[in-house]
């Protein structure tokens, strides 16, 4: 049987999975350490470990993300972009317009009807609209950014956070602590204000649907009903949302495994 590996570096996470040659997943593994950490070794070390593989056991390896030109153990490297698209095809084939929302940027992709990249617009200027902005805010909240969905839904009041700049809405939200606020409604503020920003973005892109989020903010179910509420849409969603890319890599890795491709592209 062969094995493929799809390795995702972002800013602030590592993510891998391994595929077999039925385009089957045998291990996936995500850890909170990206570009210039051991973390993407130690998913490589868990992914074979868990599917109890070795090295020589696997054909090709593809790695992407923010951090891809820094990792030497791959085959090739390919753009995030390329293998977001690539693997939210793979999860939803009907879909035409992908929201990836990761630590540092926002992006929008737009596909064709073979999942291939069509065009993608991209914020990377500001932490704004970003999984950056949701830790900085939990973390004036005390709290992790995992109960941020939680909180959201106890309420159905939204307090709105008008600065667009992370700085500006960080003291904003002190502002409104030290007032008294309900923590819920101000958490509901908080993921709209992302969806606000994206949903800017991705018209500036253009949206078609089906529209499926991907990316670790896709995960927070008070950004995703937010932002379907901003563009009057559904978006789809898996769980495998912030393992899109390296499913994608796999996919690509696999492609090339399937072919007999050895060495370094």
């Amino acid at each position: 049987m062969k094995y493929a590996m799809g390795i995702d570096i972002g800013s602030t996470t590592s993510k891998g999975i391994i595929l077999n040659d039925r385009r089957e997943i045998v291990s996936s593994f995500l850890v909170h350490a990206g570009t210039g950490t051991g973390g993407p070794q130690q998913v490589r070390s868990t992914l074979l470990s868990e599917a109890g593989l070795t090295e020589a056991d696997i054909g090709y390896t593809v790695v992407t993300g923010y951090g891809r030109n820094t990792y030497e153990p791959a085959d090739a490297r390919m753009s995030e972009m390329s293998c977001h698209a690539r693997g939210t095809h793979e999860l939803f084939p009907g879909a035409r317009t992908v929201i990836d929302i990761g630590g540092q940027d926002a992006k929008v992709l737009r596909l064709d009807g073979n999942g291939r990249l069509i065009s993608f617009l991209m914020n990377d200027k500001c932490a704004a609209g970003t999984g950056r902005f949701l830790e900085v805010m939990a973390a004036i909240l005390q709290m992790d950014v995992s109960d941020l969905e939680k909180q959201a839904a106890l309420t159905e009041e939204t307090l709105e956070i008008s600065s667009t700049c992370t700085v500006f809405a960080e003291s904003e939200v002190i502002s409104q602590l030290a007032k008294g606020a309900e923590i819920p409604a101000l958490i509901r503020g908080i993921c709209r204000s992302v969806a606000v920003r994206t949903a800017a973005l991705a018209r500036r892109a253009g949206i078609e649907e089906q529209i499926c989020m991907s990316g670790g903010v896709a995960g927070n179910g008070g950004v995703r009903q937010a932002l379907e509420k901003e563009l009057g849409v559904t978006i789809r969603y898996s769980p495998l949302a912030q393992l899109t890319g390296a499913l994608g890599a796999a996919h690509y890795a696999m492609d090339r495994a399937e072919k007999g491709v050895t060495g370094h592209e």
